[in-house]
């Protein structure tokens, strides 16, 4: 049965914090049913001739998060569709937002690629990120993972996921560090995943590859966005931990009732420029050395994360 949820245009759109430019949306309701990449340049399939075949995403009305019309990947093994990222950036923090349906039993996958192929030619493996995998096998529903081999039989990291339903997948890439992190729902699922697979130097973030690894493979998405910057999960309440002074001199006080495991600064552009693991109550944050403008502090405690703004 198809499951579609009709919501305001303002409640659809992602709610990306402050700091982070929103490069690309799509609901998908602009195209005609059918396949994806003849309609956008944001969509390409692996092969250059593949386009508009069996190898292309498919534009379609069997579920919706918004609107009427999804992007699905099916189970065929020949479907290979590769969404650009707008610029292809290659430093700074980049965020890849999108909602995903998997029914039950049924797979999904995707990959990072990081360098791009010049348009008319067949997409060349730049593969970084690792392999992510969704009930891989198909007997671990609701199950995921991702790996830095060229199958699921290990994982380095296993989140979990919702299934029959729609859910909200972030991916959170530092160009600069060539490490990435995934939330759903909002919860920190891994972070600080290495971009390194094999031998591969990473160039650019040039796309997400949603090839359909498996048979089982059945997967909806709605709802994309992407640009530059961190997006705020927006997970915990304000009263968990407050802030002052703002604007802050020197040193910034992060009250709280439990300990904080981990607080981000990051300026304007996304850029990381103080990361510190403090693991106590109500800890401090020296920013003395920074110039005087506008930063944004992640604080993570447990598995949950809020950013604010900070003037200096």
């Amino acid at each position: 049965m198809k499951k579609s949820y009709f919501i305001t245009l303002i409640a659809s759109v992602f709610i990306f914090s402050a700091h982070a430019q929103v490069e690309y949306t799509d609901d998908f309701e602009s195209y005609d049913i059918g396949y994806i990449s003849p309609q956008t340049d944001y969509w390409r399939t692996w092969s250059a001739a593949g386009a508009g075949t069996a190898e292309d995403a498919i534009v379609n009305e069997d579920e919706s998060r918004s609107g009427n019309q999804s992007l699905f990947i099916d189970g065929s093994e020949i479907m290979d569709p590769i969404f650009l990222v707008p610029n292809a950036p290659s430093q700074g923090v980049y965020t890849v937002q999108w909602y995903a349906y998997i029914p039950a039993g049924k797979s999904g996958y995707w990959n990072m690629q990081g360098e791009l192929t010049p348009p008319g030619l067949d997409w060349v493996q730049a593969l970084m990120g690792g392999n992510v995998y969704l009930n891989c096998d198909g007997s671990t529903p609701g199950v995921g993972g991702v790996t830095g081999v060229i199958d699921c039989s290990q994982f380095d990291a296993v989140f979990y996921y919702p299934e029959d339903e729609w859910f909200k997948v972030t991916c959170v890439y530092d160009l600069d560090d060539e490490t990435w992190g995934l939330s759903i729902n909002g919860v920190l699922q891994f972070e600080n995943y290495p971009f390194e697979f094999g031998t591969r130097p990473f160039s650019e973030l040039a796309g997400l590859d949603f090839y359909s690894a498996s048979t089982n493979n059945h997967m909806y998405i709605d709802d994309m966005s992407a640009g530059p910057g961190v997006l705020s999960t927006e997970n915990f309440a304000e009263n968990v931990f407050s802030v002052y002074p703002n604007p802050v001199k020197d040193i910034l006080n992060i009250d709280t009732q439990v300990a904080v495991d981990k607080v981000v600064v990051f300026d304007v552009l996304g850029k990381v420029v103080l990361h510190q693991n403090p693991g106590t109550v109500s800890p401090t944050i020296n920013m003395a050395a920074l110039p005087s403008g506008t930063y944004f502090v992640k604080v993570f405690i447990d598995d949950n994360s809020k950013i604010v703004k900070i003037l200096k």
